[in-house]
């Protein structure tokens, strides 16, 4: 499955409805520190509800920890200040999206080290700013995991 890499989370409800979404798409949840919040948070465990215990979230203490030790396809990140539209690339299982802190977005620098076909955007309304951390995840996820035809999901 997909990899979602969080940046040094800073709100405990969004990592919460992201290891929900992580534990029903199967997707595996990396969080990258500082975080700011402790994974025993209160707001953290009530947005996630009882997901924790079948989410798959694994905590690094850099980036460079993260992608030295289970990054397994193409990494894509996601920002504001990008320009390809994240339905453009073709995922496989393996490939991971990194997304960056709530209030201030990944760093220029991490942007930069990735090909542009690699940073990714998910379009708007002219003169809006940013959408919910965990609704952009969810929009990114599930478009992946379209793509591979919902490897994994329960059948009817």
């Amino acid at each position: 499955m997909f990899d979602v890499v969080l940046y040094q989370p800073e709100i405990p409800p969004n990592t919460g409805n992201i290891m929900r979404l992580s534990a029903n798409s199967g997707a595996r949840l990396h969080l990258i520190e500082p975080l700011g919040f402790t994974l025993e948070d209160r707001l953290l465990r009530r947005a996630g509800l009882d997901y924790r215990e079948w989410a798959d979230v694994r905590v690094h203490a850099t980036l460079s920890d993260y992608l030295a030790d289970a990054l397994r396809g193409t990494l894509y990140a996601c920002s504001t200040r990008a320009t390809v539209r994240y339905t453009e690339p073709r995922y496989r299982p393996g490939d991971a999206f990194l997304f960056g802190p709530e209030t201030r977005g990944l760093p220029k620098t991490v942007l930069q080290s990735l090909p542009e076909g690699h940073r990714l955007c998910l379009p708007m309304q002219a003169g809006s700013r940013s959408l919910n951390l965990s609704n952009t995840v969810a929009v990114v996820v599930y478009e992946a995991w379209r793509q591979i035809g919902f490897t994994g999901a329960a059948t009817e």
